[in-house]
């Protein structure tokens, strides 16, 4: 055998002479040595690392990626480092297999996996663990003298020189990918070196929890929303307050597994391809959610809303009655607003709920996604889901038009088509009810105004001007009492006063009235000090989110 050099060693003892003994009879120059190092860094480099490029385009050739993947997954690197192979397989884009079988046949290499093989002890005791690490090998089988090794790069010729050296025979490598042999090293180190065992490995890749163990967690806890992010514990949302999952920090692996367990083929390779995916999921064991997918510095993220089995009525909610009223109206556009996360879906399916209960009507929904599942009672309830009922919002709601509608409910109007479509469809003769994200009653009209065609804004306003109903903007604010959830709202309903503001353009006028209630206008501050005389909320958490918390102050000295 070939006498092998540590060329580390050897520049760490170079001497001023530039000359190193490396035997009794030969010196080596540092040029030498400098060589030798550069030509140990070319053969020694990691196969997805040196070449990730054209594996990356392999995996395109081959049709196991798109461009779209790869760059996400390039992305990804650039941020916090690691293997291109590995970050392809934690984001799911590609298999173990697949990606193996590529890297196998770009350099003809026979390929293993590791995670569907155990190793002996016998084998193990070959090696010193420190060498497997260092050069990133696991010995796999011996034949006689020969001894197949699985390595991270077949062509690392020094490794292969010095297992050959250490044991006494010849190397036959064999394929191994990055990212299982990051996962086979960490498993022997924590079991001393000495033992391997795929099954293991897998095993210990499964999430601490699965979906379903956290979805059902998330039932059981009252909570509303289950939020999964790379790096940190599962987090529930209680009472609009964050608390960690009592487990360890969720991996890009488990992340992936879970999105993957969540969707079904189509929804994933929907979800690959945008990036975002919104979608609802039953569970008989643990109920309906709305999920929200997506993608952040190339790792997956979930934000799951519980959608509760039984409505709260409108009284339990503490809706007002004049609001209630207003879903009996037979025409006219009803508007519920709110920032994300308060409750506008909720009030939207008390009022819908009301009506169902109530008398008979033909309700028709165009929903994205469809979210709590009505069965219809003295009225008919017709449900339709975004992509799977209806190609397009503008095409869904025309033909929601021709099905003889009573009532057309919009899950939510997201920008200026919708809300003319929605405009329109009341001009039809339709009881329009939808949600908005928005501060205020008043922000909401404006927003909506605003983001139209300039030479459009006059026929919007006049259109809205006609046909609004009200604007009740709400949020949630913290009871007193620590264990509730407190509805504040606004209210803006149509009045002559109101609808000469909306021609003119000049509801900010309004806004600029002492906070008194009056029959079409009512503050959130007039909620908000209402429900502190009431004792309902706190002072601190009224004065947050008051307009002129001055206001509350005099209110209640007052009180």
């Amino acid at each position: 055998m070939s006498e092998v050099y540590d060329l580390s060693k050897m520049l760490e003892e170079i001497i001023e002479d530039e000359k190193v003994s490396t035997s009794g009879n030969r010196k080596v120059s540092q040029n030498e040595i400098k060589t030798m190092l550069l030509e140990r860094q070319r053969t020694a480099g990691r196969v997805d690392d040196c070449t990730q490029i054209p594996v990356g385009k392999a995996l395109i050739q081959e049709g196991l990626i798109s461009q779209e993947q790869l760059d996400a997954a390039l992305h990804l690197q650039a941020s916090k480092g690691g293997k291109i192979g590995s970050l392809l397989i934690e984001m799911g884009f590609i298999s173990d297999d697949d990606f193996l079988r590529v890297l196998s046949k770009k350099t003809d290499t026979q390929g293993v996996n590791l995670l569907e093989s155990d190793v002996s002890e016998d084998l193990l005791n070959l090696l010193p663990f420190r060498i497997m690490e260092k050069y990133r090998v696991i010995p796999y089988d011996v034949d006689g003298r020969t001894l197949s090794l699985a390595m991270e790069n077949p062509g690392n010729k020094a490794a292969m020189h010095e297992v050959e050296f250490l044991t006494g025979k010849t190397v036959h490598p064999l394929l191994a990918s990055s990212y299982q042999m990051d996962l086979a090293l960490q498993h022997m180190q924590e079991r001393g070196g000495k033992c391997f065992s795929g099954l293991e490995i897998q095993q210990g890749l499964r999430a601490p929890m699965t979906i379903l163990t956290l979805l059902e967690h998330l039932a059981q806890s009252e909570g509303s929303d289950l939020l999964i992010t790379v790096g940190a514990p599962p987090t529930l949302k209680i009472l609009g307050q964050f608390v960690r999952a009592d487990m360890p920090c969720v991996t890009s692996a488990q992340c992936v597994a879970y999105a993957k367990a969540l969707m079904n083929d189509d929804q994933w390779d929907k979800f690959l391809a945008e990036k975002s995916f919104h979608f609802a999921s039953e569970y008989k064991q643990a109920g309906r959610f709305r999920v929200s997918a997506y993608t952040q510095r190339g790792s997956i993220s979930l934000a799951i809303r519980r959608i509760p089995e039984s409505l709260p009525s409108a009284e339990v909610l503490g809706l007002p009655s004049w609001l209630v009223q207003l879903v009996r109206r037979p025409q006219g556009l009803i508007l519920i607003t709110g920032p994300a996360g308060h409750g506008k879906s909720t009030t939207l399916r008390a009022l819908l709920s009301t009506v169902n209960e109530s008398r008979g009507c033909n309700i028709v929904t165009l929903e994205d996604p469809i979210e709590h599942v009505y069965r219809s009672d003295k009225s008919n309830i017709n449900q339709r889901e975004l992509g799977s009922d209806a190609i397009s919002f503008s095409g869904g709601l025309t033909e929601i038009c021709r099905h003889a509608p009573d009532i057309v409910v919009l899950g939510e109007i997201r920008g200026e088509e919708e809300f003319e479509m929605a405009l329109d469809a009341a001009a039809g003769g339709h009881l329009v009810l939808s949600t908005l994200m928005a501060a205020n009653a008043t922000s909401a009209l404006e927003n909506m105004v605003n983001r139209c065609p300039l030479h459009r804004q006059g026929l919007i306003q006049q259109q809205l001007a006609d046909l609004l109903l009200v604007v009740f903007s709400q949020c949630l604010l913290p009871g007193k009492d620590g264990r509730s959830l407190v509805l504040a709202h606004e209210k803006l309903v149509s009045s002559n006063r109101v609808r000469n503001y909306i021609r003119e353009n000049k509801l900010a006028q309004i806004r600029a009235q002492v906070p008194t209630e009056s029959e079409d206008f009512a503050s959130f501050d007039v909620s908000l000090g209402r429900l502190v005389r009431e004792d309902k909320i706190a002072l601190e958490a009224a004065l947050a989110l008051a307009e002129q918390p001055e206001s509350l102050h005099e209110g209640r000295r007052r009180g």
